[in-house]
């Protein structure tokens, strides 16, 4: 099949590259002219495992395509993706500029007679199908009604496992009431679900709904824990010891039952505040996403709290070393990482900070003004530190030279926003240890 993906982001990027993969041609359009260069010419423009090989085989067996014409882009597609941006607006909604200028655009661009399935991949409220609708006729002709069909098809990918989530999703939504954009997006998508994993039809809305809903539910998990973790503390119980206990409950699952320093990246921060809104316009009060919000919030000020209880809340002239910026292990995204809100924190209280991401570092150069050194390796952070700072559970991070940290550093403190090692096991290791909602070894 012929398909066209606007947008290059990292939905748009990895979806155009696994839809290849599977013998389509795919053509992916950016207004970035120098973002669409470097695609072009081989170069992948983000960090996802496993996306650069099936990229550049693609790429070489000419199934994949780069454009910054929206109408070279389009011509001969069967099937338009939408994945593009939906930031959060001043309200806290999902802000549909980008989505409904480029469906203004289509107007102009779409034919009467030539059929185009026309597929909301970006993450977007409930009724933007109806919207995207709405624009493209207002742009183009009402005879291009039946030229085409809007369909909301969410992705659920994760990052740092996106090219598997995609090539073998655990399911695929699609909404459409169109018998004609079912036969189109059924054919597309069987390939990836050949090991029996559903197709699920459903209306435009429920589709849109489906993915804030999982989303939403799964940052309910994770701030759920983060209270019981905090609990835990209080309780002088051990948050791992109640998380397996829980999670063995298949009504329960053990993912996303990890304390830490709360949700972050470009889905979950996003997607809970604008089903919220959603919720407000409706005239519903979504006490349970409202509860979310403001645990994941302070999830970061009680770690904050502990660095500086132990200093006696005196950091300045202290320097701290930090492993990991990324929001989670196996990516360089960094939008809302917790890492950056920690040293933000150390920075204003008068202490300095050097940092080590595998992947993460070049983005916070250029995206954040933090005043930070950047090391070159994990161990080179920690030299002449106070103590170091665990921020992402890279693997990298799980195993390493306790020796040589507790040679680099001036004094043996360490504090674990992932809880990467067990206490029984840091017992004896003359370091002072504290993670979230399990004991504190103090040696």
């Amino acid at each position: 099949m012929k398909i066209a993906v606007v947008g290059t982001g990292y939905v748009g990027l990895v979806s155009g590259t696994c839809f290849a993969e599977t013998g389509n041609q795919v053509t992916c359009i950016d207004i970035d002219q120098k973002k669409v260069d470097r695609l072009a010419s081989g170069e992948i423009t983000i960090y996802e495992p496993g996306l650069e090989k099936i990229f550049s085989r693609n790429l070489k067996e000419r199934r994949l395509h780069f454009t910054s014409s929206l109408s070279e882009g389009i011509k001969d597609a069967q099937i338009i993706f939408l994945a593009l941006p939906t930031p959060t607006g001043e309200n806290g909604s999902a802000d549909l500029k980008y989505i409904l200028g480029v469906a203004d655009d289509l107007g102009k661009l779409l034919t009467v007679g030539d059929y185009k399935v026309i597929v909301d991949k970006s993450t977007v409220p409930v009724g933007t199908a109806e919207k995207v609708r709405a624009a493209i006729l207002a742009s183009g002709s009402d005879k291009l009604t039946e030229s085409f069909d809007i369909v909301s098809n969410p992705e659920f990918l994760r990052e740092g496992a996106a090219v598997e989530d995609f090539m073998k999703p655990d399911r695929v939504v699609i909404g459409t009431d169109s018998e004609r954009a079912k036969k189109v997006m059924q054919q597309l998508y069987e390939p990836f679900v050949r090991q029996g994993n559903p197709i699920i039809f459903m209306d435009e809305k429920s589709a849109e709904l489906t993915k804030y809903a999982a989303n939403s539910f799964l940052a309910v998990k994770i701030s759920f824990m983060n209270e019981i973790a905090l609990l835990s503390e209080k309780l002088g119980a051990d948050v791992d010891m109640v998380r397996r206990g829980i999670g063995t409950d298949f009504r329960i699952g053990k993912h996303f039952l990890y304390p830490g320093l709360g949700y972050g990246g470009s889905c979950f921060p996003k997607d809970v505040q604008a089903l919220s809104v959603s919720a407000k316009e409706a005239a519903y009060d979504f006490k349970i996403l409202n509860a979310v919000m403001e645990v994941n919030r302070l999830q970061k000020a009680f770690f904050n709290a502990k660095i500086s209880q132990y200093y006696s809340g005196d950091l300045k002239g202290r320097k701290f070393t930090v492993w990991g910026l990324a929001f989670k292990p196996n990516t360089d995204d960094i939008r809302e990482a917790p890492a950056l809100e920690v040293i933000a924190f150390l920075l204003a209280a008068g202490a300095s900070v050097t940092a080590f991401d595998p992947e993460a570092m070049p983005n916070v150069k250029r995206e954040t003004k933090l005043a930070i050194e950047y090391a070159p390796d994990q161990y080179a952070a920690l030299k002449d530190a106070d103590a170091l700072i665990i921020c992402t559970e890279w693997n990298e991070f799980r195993t390493p030279e306790f020796e040589k940290i507790g040679g680099l550093l001036k004094a043996k403190v360490i504090f674990d926003g992932r809880n990467l090692y067990d206490t029984a096991h840091m017992e004896g290791k003359g370091f002072y240890y504290e993670s979230i909602g399990r004991k504190i070894v103090t040696n």
